[in-house]
């Protein structure tokens, strides 16, 4: 994700949705019906282009005991909550 972690926790309560949430350190739990999605992180070197430096984060979701149908429908959102404006 084109993003720092501080910015991703930012973002997470409003990507969650109503999803309970508990960020940690490196990561965060999202419970889905009953279900839950473990997110972890890991700070990659920025991306420079000439003078511009963007930051990069690798995030790992993975899911347990949510079914297919769910996670589309919880992943759908999360992207539309987490993208910037651009074109």
């Amino acid at each position: 994700m084109g993003c720092t972690a501080a910015q991703l926790a930012e973002w997470l309560p409003r990507a969650c949705g109503a999803c309970a949430l508990v960020i940690e350190e490196s990561g965060a739990r999202v419970v889905i019906d009953g279900g839950q999605l473990v997110l972890t992180w890991q700070t990659l070197t920025p991306r420079q282009i000439a003078l511009l430096r963007l930051p990069r984060l690798a995030v790992s979701f993975r899911f347990n005991g949510v079914d297919a149908e769910r996670r589309r429908e919880f992943m759908r959102y999360f992207d539309l909550s987490t993208q910037r404006g651009g074109g």
